[in-house]
């Protein structure tokens, strides 16, 4: 199994279940990025100093404390966030050690950005299309990430939307329906 399909396939769980909202997608992407770039900053000077077989177990460790600090971080700004993570924000550990032991801290800083922006756009554009076709809203839980604001978002729909969308099935559904749509348009253009 090559690298791409390891950390891609661990970014797929978030990518699914932490996206039913637009700000619960935000979240749990800001919470990556922190986590990851402390992460590749406190092993940078550890990794030079460890044995190799050492280099695993110590990097758990790391990024359990990193994952918790962070959710318990998460905790005390917004608890209704943080309770909507559930498990997806303790895979991002697990993350970390994936691409550690793949060798993404080593790789250039511009590959690094670029696997979070795209981790980020896409997280985005999933939890604002499962929001919109699932609730029929657009930022209806920004209270969540900006303490003290009471705006309910754009509702777009008075009766809501198709509640499936915001489950994981629905999330399942609508990612084959993006993979299948840029197949499609994939062929079309060529």
């Amino acid at each position: 199994m090559n690298k791409a399909s390891v950390q891609n396939s661990l970014m797929l769980a978030p990518l699914i279940g932490a996206t039913n909202s637009l700000m619960t997608a935000l979240g749990v992407w800001l919470m990556f990025v922190v986590v990851i770039a402390a992460y590749g900053t406190g092993m940078a000077p550890l990794r030079v100093r460890l044995v190799p077989w050492t280099r695993v177990p110590a990097g758990v460790l790391l990024a359990a404390a990193l994952t918790s600090c962070a959710e318990l971080v998460g905790q005390a700004w917004s608890l209704q966030w943080q309770q909507h993570l559930g498990l997806y924000a303790g895979l991002i550990a697990l993350q970390c050690v994936v691409l550690d032991s793949n060798e993404f801290f080593q790789s250039p800083w511009r590959d690094r950005l670029r696997l979070c922006g795209l981790f980020g756009a896409l997280m985005m554009s999933m939890g604002l299309l499962r929001e919109l076709v699932g609730n029929g809203t657009v930022g209806a839980h920004l209270s969540w990430l900006v303490g003290g604001l009471d705006w309910p978002g754009w509702i777009l729909t008075a009766d809501g939307g198709l509640r499936l969308a915001t489950l994981v099935p629905g999330g399942f559904i609508l990612l084959g329906l993006l993979i299948a749509a840029k197949q499609a348009w994939l062929r079309l253009s060529n």
